[in-house]
């Protein structure tokens, strides 16, 4: 049975306290820290990183609920008031972490990207659903409301037949070169390359919107603006990629770090295609085919995004069974569908799904 999946409940009940533990507590994680701390029933026993300011940042932002600071995560994963973990450590940390808590019992959230090898992917689907606790994905577009509501409507049929997807994550400019996260984001050794680090994002949402996951991928990219910049650089800084799904959708995607902010088409944007029209995501708005006819909101203004209740849909999970809205199958084929992409790019081929043989 997957983690996550309906008779996983925690073992308290609705009104115990969850004790957590924070894994990771730089940019990302001390945002999700905030989150955690805003939760109802639930305490921050333990926070972990390895960079002294960071640790003691974190520290006094849960001072509330007096947790244990300490610099080696196996040391976290020990602690009895340790109930759940969420990690936010660097990507190629993810599913050494995961595993090492799925099996002290754990449950597990798990930043993206999941993992940033088909390998390793491959032995943590295999523990997560093993597992009796949930296990959920840093996917958190899955919980945005208004981005649900859209989703439902293209799944119900209002495009009718999806037959293409357009997708692109544009920006002005690269990471700063002086962030905390520079150590590792710029080593695709230990992000997987921006592709897997921050597209996994968007490439979820054209799985999502597409209903299945890439058959094949092909593309060209490499570091064109930033050129060993900052140095020894080795991710990329854009490219361009084709995808075909299963079943038979087709895909594009692009992404650079080189768009000009005053320039239109900088920003992030989806656009899905089908036999009645298209819809964009970004603005939950269909555009039927038929010559005059008017654009078309599906969602009510009144339902707003909402990406922490990625936080609370987690929680949730833990005290209900119920089954996470990114569990192990959302994450791993995300992560997968941008490493088919990047091995593409990398080996100058068309890349197969099949050759990873993960069965999802």
């Amino acid at each position: 049975m997957a983690a996550g999946t309906s008779g996983l409940a925690f073992a308290q009940g609705a009104g115990d306290s969850i004790g957590t533990g924070m894994i990771g507590v730089g940019n990302r994680g001390s945002y999700l820290l905030k989150t955690v701390l805003a939760q109802p029933n639930v305490k921050v026993t333990a926070v972990c990183d390895i960079k002294p300011n960071r640790l003691d940042s974190a520290a006094t932002a849960a001072a509330r609920d007096r947790p244990a600071a300490v610099t080696d995560y196996k040391k976290l994963l020990e602690r009895e008031n340790v109930n759940a973990v969420f990690i936010a450590s660097p990507c190629d940390l993810h599913v050494e972490m995961a595993i090492a808590a799925l099996k002290a019992g754990k449950h597990v959230y798990c930043e993206k990207p999941v993992g940033i090898t088909p390998e390793s992917i491959r032995e943590l689907v295999r523990v997560a659903r093993a597992s009796k606790t949930v296990f959920q994905v840093g996917q958190q577009l899955r919980a945005d409301a208004r981005l649900r509501k859209t989703m439902e409507r293209i799944h119900e049929g209002i495009l009718g037949k999806v037959i293409m997807v357009k997708a692109q994550r544009h920006s002005s400019n690269d990471l700063p070169h002086d962030s905390p996260s520079a150590d590792w984001f710029f080593d695709a050794k230990r992000s997987g390359d921006v592709l897997v680090e921050m597209a996994v994002h968007n490439l979820d949402e054209c799985n999502w919107a597409v209903g299945a996951h890439p058959a094949s991928a092909s593309g060209f990219g490499g570091t064109m603006m930033w050129v060993n910049d900052p140095p020894g650089r080795t991710n990329m800084d854009g490219y361009t990629l084709s995808y075909e799904y299963t079943n038979g959708v087709k895909m594009s995607f692009t992404q650079m770090f080189f768009h000009p902010s005053g320039m239109p088409g900088n920003g992030q944007a989806t656009y899905v295609y089908g036999t009645k029209g298209a819809v964009d995501l970004e603005k939950a708005t269909f555009y039927p085919l038929e010559r005059g006819a008017q654009p078309v909101p599906l969602v009510d203004a009144s339902v707003k995004s909402e990406r922490d209740a990625h936080t609370a849909d987690f929680y949730e999970a833990i005290r209900t069974g119920k089954k996470p809205f990114a569990d192990i199958t959302v994450g791993a084929t995300a992560a997968l569908t941008a490493i088919l992409g990047r091995e593409a790019i990398y080996r100058k081929k068309v890349m197969h799904w099949r050759d990873f043989g993960i069965d999802l």
